[in-house]
């Protein structure tokens, strides 16, 4: 309804009044000095971390991927961790097949020597760590619910 008024108090006003009216109504910023914008110290760029052994990523999903067929691949394995594997494979196997399929193997960092890996399946987040000994097997291997 303003809008409408003022349209109508326009049409009414002489020409050179219309003028003065539209001047005083909006600012004119060319008067003002430009105003330079703060400088921001340019702050590092920090490298992505990445992870303590390249195939980390590839041998995780690989374990996943047996563990959920039935067939986990001990050859990845120290002969101690799949010994240990083993003896709990009864109870991790349908586990993880629970989880449901793979959404995401996203890595988060790397402490020790080992990685760490945020696993999204369709049904479960979790968080896994890997470790590799010097022959390149894999020594450590954990999982937990993602918190």
């Amino acid at each position: 309804m303003k809008t409408l008024l003022i349209a109508a108090a326009l049409l009414l006003t002489p020409v050179a009044a219309q003028a003065q009216v539209a001047a005083g109504t909006v600012p004119n910023t060319f008067d003002r000095p430009a105003q330079a914008a703060p400088v921001q110290p340019v702050q590092p760029v920090a490298p992505a971390p990445t992870p303590a052994n390249a195939r980390s990523a590839e041998v995780l999903r690989e374990i996943i991927a047996g563990a959920q067929a039935g067939a986990i691949d001990y050859s990845l394995m120290t002969d101690d961790l799949a010994a240990k594997v083993r003896e709990q494979e009864a109870q991790i196997q349908p586990l993880i097949q629970g989880f449901g399929l793979v959404q995401a193997v996203d890595f988060v960092g790397a402490q020790d020597g080992a990685d760490l890996y945020a696993v999204v399946f369709a049904n479960a987040s979790t968080q896994w760590v890997i470790g590799f000994n010097e022959a390149d097997k894999v020594a450590a291997l954990l999982f937990r619910p993602a918190e």
